[in-house]
């Protein structure tokens, strides 16, 4: 197999002409340099150079050979392009997890912001809500006990309580915030489409305030929930980042003894950690957090 930096010395020697004159190019002595060339011809059972006068110049098979270890060295010097690149984190793929409410409050800002200062990054992107995988950084709800994989490191992005969304005549519109036992005689709109940990948050909280809700329609998002909610149907319970804007008509109500709060979280592959565009999507989204207007990081 031929040796890459015999065959730069030899690309050097025959581009310089001169044996000293390649040396003081790639920083080696002159007699380092012959053996080199020395151990080429010996490699390849060619002769590469021959004597001119006091010099040498290479031979009709020395000529070719380093023509011929253009292309390889110009492939050799993109690859350590791309090894730069990735160092730096401006080429290659990262792969982003996330649930409903984070995506439509979080995601799009940390992709605007990640390709523009990764250009060369390809952004997956998993509504893991729905559809389970295994991404590279993950924004997800804590589930109640359950304990994190050591191939991850995570971080604490926010606590998201859950608020009473009502029409603006309900009795408990402008109230600063109301038991959730008040809530248990009343008529519930659905919002979940799974049994998930957003889901158990608020039965765990209703079921230490003594009941179950009466959920007389179901909804499978927030939005459409609030516009049953609209209609005078019943009330919904969702979690602040849901909300956004409230449709016309409604107001929300804390809720206190006990307070729903559902956890979240974003778990960072430990291999990808250091990654800088990795790093950089961390930073954007707890920045996005603790600039929130409504969530508490």
């Amino acid at each position: 197999m031929l040796d890459i930096p015999r065959l730069r010395v030899l690309r050097a020697v025959v581009a310089s002409g001169s044996i000293r004159a390649s040396a003081a190019a790639l920083g080696y002595t002159p007699s380092a340099v012959s053996q080199q060339i020395t151990t080429l011809q010996r490699e390849t059972g060619l002769q590469l150079f021959e004597r001119s006068g006091r010099g040498i110049e290479p031979t009709e098979a020395g000529r070719t050979l380093a023509a011929e270890a253009e292309a390889l060295f110009e492939a050799f010097s993109r690859v350590e392009q791309v090894v730069s690149e990735l160092r730096a984190g401006r080429v290659g793929r990262l792969s982003i997890g996330y649930f409903g409410s984070a995506g439509s409050t979080w995601l799009a800002p940390t992709v605007a912001a990640l390709r523009t200062e990764f250009p060369g990054l390809r952004l997956d992107l998993m509504l893991t809500e729905f559809t389970p995988g295994d991404p590279d950084i993950d924004i997800f709800v804590e589930e109640t006990g359950a304990e994190h994989p050591g191939s991850v490191v995570v971080h604490r992005l926010a606590e998201d309580p859950y608020l009473a969304v009502v029409r603006l005549d309900d009795p408990l519109a402008g109230l600063p915030e109301v038991p959730l036992a008040a809530l248990a005689e009343r008529h519930w709109v659905d919002n979940d489409l799974r049994e998930g940990p957003c889901r158990q948050v608020l039965l765990n909280a209703c079921t230490q305030a003594g009941f179950s809700p009466s959920f007389v329609v179901e909804t499978h998002d927030y939005r459409t929930a609030m516009s049953f909610v609209a209609t005078g149907i019943g009330l919904t319970v969702v979690p602040e980042l849901g909300i956004d804007e409230l449709p016309d008509g409604l107001t929300t109500v804390a809720l206190a003894a006990p307070s729903p709060v559902r956890h979240l979280s974003l778990a960072v592959k430990k291999p990808i950690a250091e990654h800088p565009a990795a790093r950089r999507a961390v930073e954007l989204l707890e920045s996005l957090v603790r600039t929130g207007k409504t969530l508490v990081s």
